[in-house]
């Protein structure tokens, strides 16, 4: 496995693969691998000749009281899982590398950031968009993949590579939870053991949620205030928003008549967690 620190390294080992016809697969990653991180690596392993991964802390998406500092690193222990499942390229690069001296331009995907967790992280999505772009420049991967736990992350950077017309292909995988649902997350080390059933007010309202729509039930507000009553009565639980939206848009809707996804953000204890369920999509084969 090759560790790589540089862009024009990173760039040029790229271009090698491809003027050999070798097909680049790309995760990004910001470390502190779970099986949700190796699961993304194992079908990047499927789509590409070559897996490269980049392991970077983005400081522009982090707000000025979010957990930058303490957001959990551990390289040794990422590259071991990394070469576990087969990674071919660690792209590893600094602050420095990333974001030279006099760095000004950035990437602002509108409307399907401009709810949710656009509205509560102010700056978050520009700072996502603009490393990414930054990232699929550098791998020049022929296809990258991202898990849905962060929907609207992953719809905004599929409307980026559209509206860029960026010669690459996004692919997605469904949520990778732990045993009792939790769905995986680098923040889940902040959880107290006390705070664990409060954490699963999560998925355990989206099952709800689930069985209230194939029971019939399409007014999305019905649907939400009984999310919102269950993970209220969890004690350490503090809902940031809990929301139906289009999956197109991103926009609210009042109704479920089309596909439509129900996205959580809550805050237990000192991590915030995230998870989502979709309504009305197609069976995946």
């Amino acid at each position: 496995m090759k560790i790589i620190e540089t862009v024009k390294e990173m760039q040029a080992f790229a271009e090698s693969l491809r003027n050999v016809g070798k097909r680049i697969a790309f995760v990004p990653t910001m470390g502190y691998f779970h099986e949700g991180h190796l699961n993304l690596m194992r079908i990047g392993r499927k789509l590409g000749d070559c897996l490269v991964i980049s392991i970077y802390v983005n400081p522009t998406q982090f707000g000025p009281n979010e957990d930058l500092a303490k957001y959990p690193r551990d390289f040794d222990r990422d590259r071991e899982l990394a070469a576990s499942v087969g990674v071919d390229v660690i792209f590893y690069p600094s602050n420095e590398e990333m974001y030279p001296s006099g760095y000004q331009t950035y990437v602002n995907v509108e409307g399907v950031t401009d709810n949710l967790c656009g509205l509560s992280r102010p700056g978050h999505f520009r700072g996502v968009t603009t490393v990414c772009c930054k990232l699929f420049n550098m791998v020049k991967p022929h296809v990258t993949i991202f898990g849905k736990k962060d929907f609207q992350q992953l719809t905004a950077i599929r409307r980026m590579v559209i509206d860029l017309n960026m010669d690459l292909e996004v692919a997605s995988m469904e949520t990778t939870r732990e045993p009792d649902g939790l769905a995986m997350s680098s923040r889940n080390i902040y959880l107290r053991p006390e705070e664990r059933e409060s954490a699963l007010s999560l998925s355990r309202s989206l099952k709800m949620a689930k069985e209230m729509y194939e029971g019939g039930e399409r007014e999305a507000g019905v649907i939400l205030a009984a999310v919102r009553r269950f993970i209220e009565g969890h004690p350490y639980a503090r809902i940031d928003y809990a929301q139906i939206c289009d999956t197109g848009t991103m926009k609210d809707v009042e109704r479920l008549d089309g596909e439509a996804v129900i996205a959580l953000a809550v805050r237990v204890g000192s991590a915030r967690l995230i998870d989502n369920y979709v309504f009305g999509a197609p069976l995946e084969i």
